[in-house]
């Protein structure tokens, strides 16, 4: 039953993948700097990735290495996990004595697939509640039509996924050597070209799918993420060059769009109005106010790079420390929201354990997980930030259950 519930997410593909703006990286807008701004690779990163020797920053050389590299390195920390940088060297190596293994692995790290767990969860949790808030949803449901769509609506989920997170990596490869030398394109385990290639294919079969096999409804939505995705990262708006235009995108897209479209796509597929329920007004809400601060703290690792390019983040502008202090307040403040709407509601619209006790929980782990901070340490400043996205998750967690 349970996986019936999950397919039933993809019955009608919404904008979903561009939640995945969260998580890219910083604008490269302006590309003044001089090669003194630029850090030395990491301890043990080996110097055959895109080099800045004698180069402008718009402009890069890349050097290569038949040999692997044996040498031990410390695994460093990023939001998607650990990465090995001699690793990295080893799949550049791979790549050019023409390994299709390493070519698709390379292929997969590009779609960043980390970035659509997120929406993933988002999915299950609407779908969850579209089908608990309608009587006989599951029972009725005509699987054998259904289960198709949902395969059809994966492979259009995915692709425009690939097509956002793609085209952010190509237009911000020079300032992703700096802030994440672990993405493909930035590490030269993908070139330009396939890099367009895989781009401009997800941009054009993903919108097929939907106008073909959706309501014209979710094509409109998907394609809002689609342009949302492609002007987040593309001159001349690069709406991600102002970290508040860059901020308010994230939190339509993740806190209202996602939520709203997810529901709506279940509540059309199964034949049912569709109607704002309090358990989706207070998830609505709630994420978009939680989407909001992961749109400021996303700049938190990226310093560094950031401010080698002379661009303008809150993160730079007003430090780390207290960045990541006013964050973690903001979170409290929607934590302490969500349990006032528990109590203050009427009886019986809310579970009140997963409502007042589960919110109660989450603030606790936030609080301990800030204490935990040094913010003048890049891993430790990663590794909050990946707090943060955790949270995030569990939310959708107490969603089904509220």
């Amino acid at each position: 039953m349970v996986s019936k519930r999950i397919a039933l997410l993809l019955i009608g593909f919404v904008p979903s993948a561009v939640v995945s703006l969260s998580s890219v990286s910083r604008l490269s807008h302006r590309r003044s700097a001089t090669t003194s701004h630029y850090r030395q690779p990491a301890v043990g990163f080996p110097q055959t990735f895109p080099s800045r020797r004698n180069t402008s920053p718009a402009v890069a050389t890349t050097t290569t290495t038949t040999t692997r590299t044996t040498t031990t390195s410390t695994s460093l920390p990023a939001v998607e996990g650990d990465f090995d940088p001699n690793a990295i060297q080893n799949s550049i190596n791979d790549i050019q004595s023409g390994s299709l293994r390493a070519k698709l692995r390379a292929l997969y790290k590009f779609t960043r697939p980390h970035t659509i767990r997120g929406t993933i969860l988002a999915s299950i949790a609407g779908t969850t509640r579209a089908l608990i808030d309608t009587p006989g949803a599951i029972a009725n449901a005509d699987w054998g039509f259904m289960l198709p769509r949902a395969v059809v609506g994966m492979i259009a989920l995915l692709l425009g996924n690939a097509f956002i997170v793609g085209i952010n990596q190509i237009f911000d490869k020079d300032i992703d050597v700096l802030n994440k030398p672990f993405l493909p394109v930035a590490s030269g385990e993908m070139s330009t070209g396939v890099a367009w290639a895989a781009v401009g294919f997800s941009g054009i079969v993903g919108p097929a799918i939907v106008y073909n096999f959706f309501p014209m409804m979710l094509f409109k939505l998907y394609m809002l993420g689609w342009t949302l995705g492609a002007i987040y990262s593309v001159p001349p708006l690069r709406t991600k060059r102002n970290p508040l235009a860059a901020g308010l995108t994230i939190a339509t897209v993740r806190g209202f769009l996602l939520n709203f479209g997810v529901y709506y796509a279940v509540k059309d597929a199964i034949g049912a109005p569709f109607g704002w329920s309090p358990k989706v007004s207070f998830i609505a809400r709630f994420m978009t106010a939680f989407a909001t601060v992961i749109a400021i703290t996303k700049d938190l690792p990226d310093v560094e790079g950031d401010k080698a390019f002379n661009i303008s983040t809150f993160a730079t502008k007003i430090g780390v420390p207290k960045i990541a202090k006013g964050a973690t307040v903001c979170l409290f403040l929607n934590y302490a929201h969500a349990i006032l709407t528990g109590v203050l509601a009427k009886a019986g619209t809310f579970n009140s354990i997963p409502m007042i006790g589960g919110h109660a929980v989450l603030a606790g782990i936030l609080f301990a997980r800030f204490r935990e901070l040094e913010p003048e340490k890049l891993a430790s400043i990663k590794t909050y930030y990946k707090h943060i996205w955790d949270l995030f998750y569990l939310e959708y967690v107490l969603y089904t259950l509220i």
